[in-house]
């Protein structure tokens, strides 16, 4: 009998509005799920993505829609025990000035 495993994902979401004037956001969720394998970790990956993807109305009665833009990365945890914490993801880059202007909480600091 194969036990259920955590996996971590990355997913990167859109958010759109039917105004004008409303700027395009985009979030970038990690999401821990547990599965037997890497194929079914992506599957319900897809599925609570999927999930999280609607349509509302905001305070000033736009329509705000979200959307899946894409599933980034599906990987097993870095640690399999999570009982008391433990590594979850890890990901390398090379290029620091890319990633200080991508971060928000990093260009802060400046």
């Amino acid at each position: 009998m194969v036990t259920e495993k955590p996996f971590v994902a990355v997913v990167l979401y859109e958010s759109t509005c039917d105004s004008p004037d409303y700027q395009t956001l985009y979030r970038e969720d990690v999401v821990l799920v547990y599965a037997r394998t890497e194929d079914e970790a992506r599957e319900a990956v897809r599925v609570r993505a999927a999930g999280e993807a609607g349509s509302h109305r905001n305070e000033l009665g736009e329509v705000i829609t979200l959307s899946v833009k894409e599933v980034l990365d599906v990987a097993p945890a870095l640690d399999e025990d999570l009982t008391r914490g433990g590594d979850l993801y890890s990901r390398h880059f090379t290029n620091f000035d890319a990633y200080r202007r991508f971060e928000p909480l990093l260009s802060e600091k400046d």
